[in-house]
């Protein structure tokens, strides 16, 4: 009876520990909030359905996005910093690169107990009989634009107003973006009001706007880009953006590395460029955004 009981003891101390293990890995699986209380102003109309095919490489693609959201993804409390960062994915205003460009990185961001969100943004419609004709697609992408800078100033408003139930500090929030989404966010960065405004600025690869009149309460940047991308020339974008901040006498840190291509994001390509998310630490420790914020 007594090893019975020993057995039986040892059978509920395990049944414990799975509930206490499957309740905290369902309290870690991000949650989707919407962007804005409604249907996002400047599109009520479009009710094309939203896609999510795997790209050449097997991560997620989303297209027809005319619902913004945000995903959320917090870290350990033990380990939270206070921190905010907003990731919006590249994909040309056609579609998100959704996970080498998005939740990859989250997940990473949250390894060092800073909060991630992934920005869905709205995007030009694909997949009809318009995509085409290139004069109709552009007409669509010059649409499209403000409209994605509208769901990036609502979703740092968004971000702000749940600060604290998310552990975030309200002045600790960074607005990141890669390639289409890296002129989404200068677009944020040049054009804010104070509760829509980054406290900090980071863009990879990114595209900028033709207008590059700086107000003069810009956050400090962050910079990435490859010498090789052919996409997204290092000259008239990275080197631009950072020139710009300058003038403006504002802080910015730029990385050019030799290789690495367009849309490299996560991927490994076993170059020195896959150490970029290593800057961005130490970039982000040196704004005192990796200690606990007071």
């Amino acid at each position: 009876m007594e090893r019975h009981g020993r057995l039986l003891g040892i059978v509920k101390m395990k049944f414990v520990s799975l509930i206490l293990l499957s309740a905290a890995a369902f309290a870690a699986e991000p949650k989707v909030v919407p962007v804005w209380p409604g249907a996002a102003p400047g599109s009520e109309s479009w009710k094309y359905e939203e896609k999510e095919v795997p790209g050449q490489d097997g991560a997620a693609r989303i297209s027809n996005v005319t619902r913004p959201t945000l995903t959320v993804f917090l870290p350990e409390a033990s380990k939270a910093t206070g921190t905010a960062v907003i990731i919006c994915p590249g994909g040309g205003f056609r579609f998100l690169s959704f996970t080498h460009e998005g939740t990859e990185l989250a997940r990473w961001l949250n390894s060092i107990g800073v909060a991630a969100f992934v920005l869905k943004y709205r995007l030009m419609r694909t997949g009809d009989e318009d995509e085409k004709d290139a004069a109709r697609m552009l007409e669509r992408r010059k649409t499209v634009i403000p409209l994605a800078i509208a769901d990036g100033q609502q979703a740092i408003k968004v971000v702000r107003a749940h600060a604290s139930e998310w552990g975030i500090a309200k002045d600790h929030i960074v607005f990141l973006g890669f390639s289409a989404g890296g002129l989404l966010a200068t677009g944020v960065a040049l054009q804010h009001d104070a509760d829509s405004r980054p406290n900090f600025s980071a863009l990879l690869y990114p595209g900028t706007p033709d207008d590059l009149a700086t107000p003069a309460d810009l956050p400090p940047l962050f910079l990435v880009q490859a010498d090789d991308d052919k996409t997204v020339t290092p000259l008239e974008h990275s080197i631009a953006l950072y020139q710009a901040w300058k003038k403006a006498g504002v802080s910015a840190e730029m990385h050019i590395y030799s290789r690495g291509g367009h849309g490299f994001g996560m991927h490994k390509k076993g170059l020195p460029v896959d150490t970029w998310p290593d800057r961005l630490h130490d970039w982000l420790d040196l704004q005192g955004l990796l200690k606990p914020a007071r």
